[in-house]
């Protein structure tokens, strides 16, 4: 069977409380799932979200999949509108994509209440839009809303919307359970009863499970245990309210416990750095105790635990954290995690194979910052400078040496805030004092660092600071709380690369991550 995993953290995911994803966190969080090996990118609603219409419209040019189906998301046509003339279904085959999914009502209460329109209308909108996508040429997934609710309701109706999908041509037809109430064995026994009254297989059916009984995940395994050929998730389980199945735990239960190859191979070990990394552009902290990608997944205290570890680590844990990108800790004498280290570096493009004593020292480093605070999950660039300073030969030359800073923050009688930087810097052996001029501290410290070595290093024109976030760290408390800072940076050739920067003043760790910024661009863009 082709069984297809779908992604949906850019659309449903992005639902969640408190994300606000720009339209480069869109492409960074795309990559990093095609990276994990998903077969299908659901990028969002164009047409009904000018941000979306955005997304897609850059994803041509800007977005390079190894693995993934890019699929733009939108609605069946509207109730007495010709599908041609519907300018959302317009606008969803402008965004160019080689797949679609259209979301209908499937429930015959929400048709008559939400909808306002006939039964027979709802099917004339289903087959019509998805005859319209599939005659020009794309991939067409069907999404019906409330089905299980619906089904209970009004089986016969319910199986009518996922016949007729089918039957004009749809690749899969999508089982929600968009209040999230069922349980596994309700899941399990809809989908024998409704390939049965509609006649057909459930390899051509999905499944996509909200998680407010906390069984979306449960759930969606049932569904595949009865036959589906299609699941929908998020990374981490993102999503409104409670939330979705989260696509990691999902994908992990499936190849390890199942048998079924779900991914691409070398896939699943990518786990953990995606999940942690989308965490970090999401500005939420990652779940320490998320299932298979939290940090403490794998985690045992001393005593009865290490002991029996010492004689065989699988002793208490249930599969080998390696295979998903995870460590197994002892919390009071960490493992080393030598091997992500390794795997990470050469990533970057950096053989430590042949270094030892640099392998030992950087996971060494990383294990003491980590221990204050840093995390490089989403911040690559400050990590490869890390790695490359226990690497004379490859070593970046540090483009200034800092005498001192100083930040004001001067509230005037008009009501303006406005914020004074001065930096005091040797290049060479130069002194250099610069001042600057900002909306921020961060923002006037970025202008005062960038005219103090704007003469040295004219590149610095194309460098612009595309994204900051801050967050405060979990066991730390009010202002006088240690804060991570991350710093997106972007130049003029549409390269991006993020670094980070941990410190109690909020200043200060801001500070750290512009100058792993200017110093990781500089490296790598010839005067």
């Amino acid at each position: 069977m082709n069984f297809q995993v779908y992604d949906t953290t850019l659309r449903d995911g992005a639902q969640r409380e408190g994300i606000s994803y720009s339209v480069g966190d869109k492409l960074a969080v795309a990559r990093l799932l095609d990276d994990f090996g998903v077969g299908f990118i659901e990028g969002g609603w164009p047409g009904a979200m000018p941000k979306d219409t955005e997304f897609f419209r850059r994803a041509r040019t800007d977005l390079k999949l190894r693995h993934a189906v890019l699929v733009a998301f939108g609605a069946t046509r509207k109730p007495g509108v010709a599908v041609a003339d519907d300018p959302q279904v317009q606008a969803l085959l402008d965004a160019e994509t080689e797949a679609v999914c259209l979301v209908a009502k499937s429930d015959l209460r929400h048709v008559e209440r939400a909808l306002r329109t006939t039964p027979a209308e709802n099917l004339a909108m289903v087959a019509d839009t998805v005859a319209y996508f599939v005659a020009r040429g794309r991939r067409v997934f069907l999404d019906c809303e409330h089905f299980f609710d619906g089904f209970r309701f009004d089986p016969a109706y319910a199986a009518s919307v996922v016949r007729t999908a089918l039957d004009a041509g749809a690749e899969r037809v999508v089982l929600c359970d968009t209040n999230g109430g069922m349980l596994p064995s309700q899941i399990g026994s809809a989908i024998a009863e409704l390939t049965a009254r509609a006649g057909i297989g459930a390899d051509l059916l999905g499944i996509h499970c909200q998680n407010d009984t906390s069984c979306a995940v449960a759930n969606t395994i049932a569904a595949v245990e009865a036959g589906v050929g299609h699941f929908q998730g998020t990374a981490n389980g993102y999503g409104e309210r409670p939330g979705n199945a989260d696509i990691f735990a999902v994908v992990a239960n499936l190849q390890l416990k199942l048998g079924l190859p779900v991914l691409p191979e070398g896939c699943l070990e990518q786990m953990v750095r995606v999940s942690h990394a989308i965490a970090e552009i999401a500005n939420i902290a990652p779940d320490t105790h998320q299932a298979y990608a939290g940090a403490a997944a794998f985690a045992h205290k001393a005593g009865l635990h290490a002991s029996a570890i010492k004689v065989d680590p699988l002793l208490y844990n249930h599969v080998d954290p390696q295979v998903v990108g995870n460590d197994m800790r002892i919390l009071v004498t960490e493992m080393a995690g030598r091997a992500s280290i390794e795997l990470k570096s050469r990533e970057l493009g950096i053989d430590l194979a042949g270094h030892p004593e640099a392998l030992s020292q950087v996971t060494r480093r990383v294990k003491e910052l980590e221990a204050q605070g840093w995390s490089f999950e989403a911040a690559d660039a400050s990590f490869e400078l890390l790695v490359r300073a226990e690497l004379p030969e490859q070593a970046p030359v540090r483009p200034f040496t800092l005498e001192s800073y100083r930040v004001l923050v001067e509230h005037r009688e008009d009501g303006r805030i406005v914020s004074e930087a001065t930096v005091k810097v040797w290049v060479g052996d130069e002194r250099v004092i610069a001042t600057g001029e900002g909306n921020g501290p961060v923002n006037a410290l970025d202008e005062a660092l960038r005219s103090a070595l704007l003469r040295h290093y004219p590149q610095l024109r194309d460098f612009e600071l595309a994204d900051y976030k801050v967050r405060i760290l979990a066991g730390t408390h009010g202002t006088g709380a240690t804060t991570r800072v991350l710093v997106e940076t972007v130049d003029g050739a549409g390269r991006e690369w993020t670094t980070v920067g941990v410190d109690r003043n909020v200043v200060e760790a801001s500070w750290q991550a512009l100058v792993d910024s200017l110093t990781y661009g500089l490296a790598r863009t010839p005067r």
